[in-house]
């Protein structure tokens, strides 16, 4: 059995190329002691993410030992519950929808990129990277400014599995107020509109509608800031991709998704477990056993993408599964898109000299997100 250790989050790719060679699907240990199946092969994880005798509902409470409970969001939940939640905000992340926020994100970005330039030496992360979607869902979801710095410092850890039980529990209440509120006051906003499904039409309960709440503003943002910050350290650390990006800015919607295959910004998808027994790659897996799809190693098998672990802003590498694959494919994957190509020209064109400042970096130690710590540059070089 494989032991997952500290070391693998600074370099999970050279523990994938190790694994590959005894095949596609694994078990390993985790840190804590407890064991599952990872899918590292691109073929296996398209399989395993649309499989339907993997289950969600109840998942996290079976890994954490207590008893399962009906899920709350639809990122953990199965049809039909899922696809009632779904439904619910679909709406707001048609690619009309999001399109129509192209003007105020560009807005914002420039807004930060102005910030930005007065410094000589600035965290990427903290002054672009993480307001930048912030302010983007918060807007979209009629959350006030102040109120999202507050969220912002309630979930401080979530990504990297490091939340403590009474940061949780003051998340809980800051979610409810917020519903509160939104019940008393309701405007032309997404949780308004939850807040009447609930309500007026009881498509939801109200178990779930917080759930909601925190699944949108969470994970509406710690993907994007992944995916901006994984980029540009990516696109800094090579320089030939960096100048041919820069030099055809009409590359940067391929090299989005090249940058998502290379380094995406989610590590392992939502945890799963085996509803029957069922075979995947060639291994058996008994009914109950966890199954974690690793989005990383899929989007680095060379059998779907030759040389894999080459960054190419123009490979346009159709098929990769950063954001999921099937019914649980990310529902808010086109906006993270449109973010992402706005934020990526306007850094390209506003700061073409940018470098990494000297730093050692660090990774977040969780395996669903995958993300930096920090990320220092100098902008103005």
């Amino acid at each position: 059995m494989i032991e997952l250790d500290s070391a693998f989050f600074a370099d999970p790719f050279r523990h994938y190329r190790a694994w590959s060679e005894h095949g596609s699907v694994h078990r390993v240990r985790f840190p804590g002691g407890k064991a599952g199946w990872v899918v590292t092969g691109y073929a296996e994880a398209r399989a395993a993410l649309a499989e339907p005798r993997l289950r969600k509902s109840g998942a996290n409470a079976r890994w954490a030992g207590v008893e399962a409970t009906a899920s709350t969001h639809m990122l953990d939940a199965d049809p039909p519950d899922h696809t009632r939640l779904r439904k619910l905000v679909n709406q707001a992340f048609t690619p009309r929808a999001v399109e129509a926020l192209r003007p105020r994100v560009e807005e914002i970005t420039a807004e930060l990129l102005d910030d930005l330039a007065g410094h000589a030496e600035a965290d990427l992360l903290e002054r672009f990277a993480v307001p930048l979607p912030v302010t983007v869902i918060g807007e979209l979801l009629g959350v006030a400014a102040e109120e999202r710095a507050e969220f912002r410092r309630r979930t401080a850890g979530f990504g990297s599995g490091s939340a403590e039980p009474a940061q949780i529990h003051h998340l809980k209440a800051f979610l409810v107020e917020l519903v509160r509120r939104k019940r008393a006051h309701p405007a032309g906003d997404m949780l308004s509109d939850l807040v009447r499904a609930r309500d007026e039409q009881e498509q939801l309960s109200e178990r779930e509608l917080v759930a909601t709440a925190f699944l949108l503003l969470f994970a509406g943002y710690e993907t994007t800031v992944n995916l901006i910050g994984n980029g540009m350290y990516a696109l800094l650390r090579n320089p030939d991709q960096l100048d041919a990006l820069r030099a055809d800015l009409s590359l940067v919607p391929a090299a989005v998704e090249e940058l998502l295959r290379f380094d995406g910004p989610v590590g392992f998808a939502t945890l799963r477990y085996a509803g029957e027994p069922l075979e995947l790659g060639g291994v058996r897996i008994e009914a109950g056993e966890f199954v974690h799809v690793a989005l990383g190693a899929a989007n680095r098998d060379p059998a779907r993408f030759p040389d894999a672990d080459r960054l190419d802003v123009g490979r346009r590498p159709a098929g990769h599964v950063a954001f999921g694959h099937g019914i649980h494919h990310c529902v808010g994957a086109p906006l993270a898109r449109l973010e992402a190509q706005i934020a990526f020209s306007r850094l390209l064109t506003r700061f073409p000299r940018m470098r990494l400042a000297e730093a050692d970096l660090a990774w977040h130690e969780g395996i669903r997100f995958r993300g930096l710590t920090t990320l220092p540059v100098r902008p103005n070089e």
